[in-house]
């Protein structure tokens, strides 16, 4: 990359990805509505006003406001390291990730009130808290993070 903005494209993706999933969740389902798709994934469409895996939905309402401020003093600094560091491929990607995920959680937090999930996987009756794009982008992002320092090499004091 020439520049850190060569690595925006790739957050804009997540986020356009995000969205349009999420639009065509809220017109071809009602809140609720689940589709199997196979024996361990259905699209259901859920609505969360928590964080990851609905941590906090019940808090009262103050909990949107503090994840919306997250996602944004978030996205600064990953803006200042991807500035600082883009010449480091794998580091750069998975940060490009954990913003177009965190960017898409924030549009829906400031335009809905909630974050949009839909994508179910279970086995033997038990389920993984519903999820989307985003939250797929941040978890792949933050496990490239853990990649990433785990084949660099030390540095020697």
């Amino acid at each position: 990359m020439r520049s850190w903005t060569g690595w925006l494209p790739v957050s804009l993706a997540v986020i356009a990805l995000d969205q349009l999933s999420k639009q065509w969740m809220l017109h071809a389902f009602s809140p609720g509505e689940s589709l199997p798709v196979t024996g361990f994934f259905n699209l259901i469409l859920m609505f969360n006003t928590g964080a990851a895996f609905s941590f906090l939905s019940a808090a009262g309402g103050w909990q949107g406001a503090f994840f919306a401020a997250i996602a944004v003093v978030a996205s600064a600094v990953i803006l200042y390291l991807l500035r600082k560091d883009y010449r480091r491929t794998l580091f750069s990607l998975a940060l490009s990730l954990i913003l177009g995920g965190a960017l898409g959680n924030l549009i829906d937090r400031l335009l809905l009130g909630h974050v949009v999930d839909f994508l179910d996987f279970h086995y033997a009756g038990y389920h993984w808290p519903a999820f989307n794009v985003a939250d797929s982008a941040i978890t792949a992002g933050a496990a490239l993070l853990v990649w990433d320092s785990l084949r660099r090499p030390a540095v020697k004091a």
